[in-house]
């Protein structure tokens, strides 16, 4: 009996735990972004293995407010202990090798930390051999306003005090809360207080200039406040609209990466975000070159800066921009920001392209309550979490994805192109809505020459920059195949063009003079003399009958096609998403406000002694489309041919267009209606007004009548069921 007990309860477990839906076990789920906006989710490219909290470490106190970590080439972490006012060392294992809290300063006298929030590490460099700069611990003092140095051993070494310049306001206050060491002992300072930028200094504390000064641009008002302000003023202005740093960190190759978030910028950050902007204005993360210089790519669908779906949230303190806090180098040229608010992770290519974002907030191995700080060791991702109760540090390793995946950012940074492409596609059989592959597989291919191979995969990542490049290569060895051939096309239809309009300008012509009678071809052919010579033509158009309403019909089909056209055979540059509309709603937009215009105008001026009539008004209008037709067509079959920088003329055209039409529009209800121009912008007005007021009513009249219909159903079925 004890043993079918046991056996039973063994059954019993295992079927429980069986029965436990797979995502239950999932902490958190990997995404990235559509060119919509929507989360794409993806495997997992790091895992939660293991938490470590101060016991793990060997500590005696627990880690409290801890801001900073960093890691050395020997995978030793070093952490900021700010509220304990300490620096806690541990091996590569997260055991302790030694704790800094107090010194002997170079005056040898007894020293400690006050509030330290920032720490970074240098390693030993031999020059010829000998050691050129040797490593240190460079520990942000932010309360005491300094930075303490260390040797590797945790030996004091030397104080940097605040630097002097007259550049620092008198009144500065200045915080080290971060800093970055580049290959020549620069120093790189963030200052929480200091509003001109990230401050540049020697390892001896000489100044050496501000850069990256983050501002916010002004309004119109403040801009031509400006003018009549002084010297004095003028420059207190612009300090105001500048913004600090909070975090830093630097490549190899001495390139700083730098994160700020502040709440008046949300709203600015938000836009900019929303736009899609390139721009690194607003950006809450930035790259800067050793001169200041921002130099960030950001080739992705989306800006670098975290969350995209500000509101795909129930809880309200976790909406809005991210609040990046701190930001990671990578292996291949990736980095790594965070999101205080939400407890996420987002890493990115050089290229701006969104990798993979991961976390939420919880308890479980691999949520976290609240970041603080994150650093990279090896191939692992070290995340410091600060809870209610103590801090520690999460470990996640990388997975095989990540590893595939960074395996192919690999081949291509050293142009192995071919193996590149064959790691991207192994990452497309674990993930095919990992956009980026296919931007990898095309970029391979493109710098293998195989330009229209990679024309297809750009088309899959809707990259249309890249697509642009390719397809321009593409069209050289087309037009140099075919370069004799282009220039007899263009002169034969320039010749055509002219020959065309000079047959309907003889046509025009000879029905004036002789009167003869007015087919449908010779009222079609008429059009061309009134869209050049609108006040001519619009005269004869209503007095000498030259148009009729069957060519109107004609012009409004057209116009129908022309923009039916422009929808359906738009060009991939045009239309990257291929969104289409269908003939029956341009037949709404083309007639219905046609018909609304010539309605209300014809009410209009009827009250304000216009001599035209409705058909009139509709014949003048109609005749007014055919720019639109002239303008939209050859734009659109340009558009198959065109590339990125040519789009902006396209729509130039096609802009020219439809402004042509309103200029005959309004100038054909001026001469139909024999007014003066300043009667006819102001009856154009009251046109547009009384287009909506009869817009209202017929939605007022159809939903009044939909009433009706549902008050009788309702009455018919209830005698129905009375009967």
């Amino acid at each position: 009996m004890k043993k079918f007990i046991s056996v039973f309860c063994v059954l019993f477990v295992l079927l429980t735990i069986a029965l436990i839906p797979v995502d239950a076990a999932k902490v958190y789920q990997t995404y990235t972004y559509s060119i919509e906006g929507k989360a794409l989710y993806s495997p997992d490219a790091y895992s939660p293995v293991k938490s470590v909290d101060y016991t793990n470490m060997g500590l005696d106190v627990a880690l409290k407010g801890a801001s900073d970590l960093v890691v050395d080439k020997d995978n030793n972490i070093y952490i900021a202990d700010t509220d304990n006012n300490r620096v806690v060392c541990l091996d590569r294992y997260f055991h302790v090798r030694f704790v800094i809290d107090t010194f002997y300063n170079d005056q040898k006298v007894a020293d400690k930390f006050t509030k330290p929030r920032g720490v970074f590490v240098t390693q030993d460099r031999y020059e010829g051999g000998k050691l050129r700069y040797p490593g240190r611990i460079f520990v942000c003092d932010t309360e005491a306003s300094r930075i303490v140095t260390f040797d590797l051993q945790g030996n004091f070494y030397s104080i940097i005090e605040k630097p002097e310049s007259e550049l620092f306001d008198e009144n500065a206050v200045y915080w080290p809360v971060a800093v970055a060491v580049d290959s020549y002992d620069r120093l790189f300072v963030v200052s929480s207080e200091t509003l001109e930028g990230i401050i540049v200094m020697t390892d001896r504390g000489e100044f050496t200039s501000f850069i990256g000064a983050q501002q916010s641009a002004t309004t119109v008002w403040q801009q031509i406040w400006r003018r009549f302000q002084s010297k004095e003023q003028r420059k207190k202005s612009e300090t105001i609209i500048s913004y600090p740093y909070n975090n830093i960190d630097i490549t190899e190759n001495g390139f700083i990466y730098a994160t700020i978030y502040h709440e008046k910028l949300v709203s600015k950050m938000e836009s900019a975000i929303k736009a899609k902007s390139i721009s690194g204005m607003y950006a809450p993360c930035k790259l800067l070159n050793p001169s200041g210089d921002e130099i960030m790519r950001r080739n992705g669908f989306w800006p670098p800066a975290g969350e995209i779906d500000f509101k795909n949230t129930a809880n309200t303190t976790r909406t809005g921009v991210s609040r990046v806090i701190d930001v990671a180098c990578g292996p291949e040229q990736t980095w790594t920001i965070v999101d205080k608010n939400r407890s996420k992770v987002y890493t990115y290519d050089y290229d701006g392209n969104l990798l993979f974002a991961f976390g939420d907030s919880g308890t479980q191995l691999g949520n976290m309550t609240e970041i603080s700080a994150i650093c990279y060791q090896g191939d692992d991702l070290i995340v410091m979490d600060t809870s209610n109760s103590t801090q520690r540090l999460t470990i996640f390793k990388r997975t095989e994805y990540g590893d595939v995946l960074v395996e192919a950012l690999a081949h291509q940074n050293r142009r192995e192109y071919s193996q590149a492409i064959d790691s991207y596609k192994e990452i497309l059989m674990r993930n095919s809505n990992y956009d980026a592959a296919y931007v990898g597989i095309g970029q391979a291919l493109f710098r293998s020459a195989k330009y229209e191979e990679a024309l297809t995969y750009y088309k899959s990542a809707y990259d249309t920059t890249n697509y642009s490049t390719a397809y321009k290569e593409l069209r050289k060895e087309w037009m140099s195949k075919f370069f004799l051939l282009i220039p007899v096309i263009v002169i034969v239809l320039c010749v055509l063009i002219a020959k065309g309009l000079r047959a309907a300008a003889k046509v025009n012509k000879r029905v004036a003079v002789s009167g003869e009678k007015h087919t449908f071809w010779k009222e079609v052919c008429y059009v061309f003399h009134v869209i050049f010579h609108p006040m001519d033509g619009f005269w004869d158009l209503k007095h000498e009958k030259r148009g009729s309403v069957r060519a109107s019909f004609f012009f409004i089909a057209l116009t129908i096609l022309a923009l039916f056209y422009r929808s359906v055979g738009a060009g991939y540059i045009m239309n990257p998403q291929e969104n289409y509309t269908t003939i029956f709603l341009q037949i709404l937009v083309v007639f219905v406000p046609l018909l609304l215009f010539a309605i209300a105008n014809w009410c209009i001026t009827t009250l304000f002694d216009g001599e035209g009539n409705f058909k009139d008004i509709f014949i003048a209008c109609s005749y007014s489309l055919l720019p639109i037709v002239l303008t939209c067509i050859p734009a659109t079959f340009l558009s198959n041919y065109a590339v990125t920088s040519e789009v902006d003329i396209l729509k130039l055209i096609m802009t020219l267009g439809f402004i042509w039409t309103g200029l005959l529009l309004f100038f054909g209800t001026m001469v139909t209606h024999d007014y003066t121009m300043s009667k006819n912008f102001g009856t154009t007005i009251v046109t547009v007004v009384g287009m909506a007021f009869i817009m209202f009513l017929g939605i007022l009249f159809a939903s009044l009548v939909m009433d009706m219909v549902t008050f009788v159903t309702n009455i018919v079925s209830e005698i129905n069921y009375r009967l």
